[in-house]
């Protein structure tokens, strides 16, 4: 059973949230430059090597628009209270910490520092519940062939640049190393889970 309020997932979207009303209805734009992951393309990621090692993550807060904000929150909310119900608040943080981590330094390296949004993580949590439930029966969650045909669709979609001609800027190597990254993680908890058992 799905608890009725799953922190972690609240408080991920919650500080999204605030970010986002902070930044464009506070008038306090320069909030967004100490969660970007740099704010130089050269040298590289100068800011971390320096210790602000919370900037590989904290790019994930950083939404640009409503509808940006809103569509990425519905999905962290559909399918990050499916992965706390099975692995519990800590297990969702770090699935987050760990797919966001690698599809920030994935855009990071093929657009530069200046991106933002939890679509990235989005497509990790995607690519890990379908993983997990395609073939891990015990994980106990299945997701229906209409969120993966969309998602799937979504992604595609995004790739073809159709999006772009109508101003909307996407962030496509994120959603693909969060989507790979995610999948791996799955088979990774699947090979661990057969182990223990065997």
């Amino acid at each position: 059973m799905i608890p009725p309020r799953p922190p972690a997932t609240l408080a991920l979207i919650g500080i999204s949230t605030g970010v986002y009303l902070a930044m464009a209805h506070l008038n306090l734009p320069m909030l967004a430059a100490p969660l970007l992951i740099s704010e130089y393309s050269r040298p590289l990621l100068p800011e971390i090597r320096d210790g602000q090692l919370w900037r590989l993550v904290t790019p994930v807060f950083l939404h640009f628009s409503i509808f940006h904000l809103v569509f990425n929150m519905l999905w962290a909310w559909e399918l990050g209270r499916l992965i706390e119900v099975r692995h519990g608040a800590f297990g969702l943080l770090g699935l987050t910490a760990l797919t966001g981590t690698i599809s920030n330094l994935g855009q990071y390296a093929v657009a530069g520092p200046l991106f933002g949004g939890m679509s990235g993580v989005i497509y990790g949590y995607f690519g890990y519940l379908w993983m997990q439930g395609r073939f891990n029966p015990a994980f106990g969650v299945r997701l229906n062939p209409p969120v993966v045909y969309l998602l799937l669709g979504w992604l595609a979609l995004c790739w073809t640049g159709v999006l772009e001609l109508f101003g909307l800027r996407v962030a496509n190597i994120a959603h693909t190393a969060g989507f790979i990254s995610g999948i791996a993680l799955a088979f990774a908890f699947i090979g661990v889970g057969r182990l223990r058992r065997a």
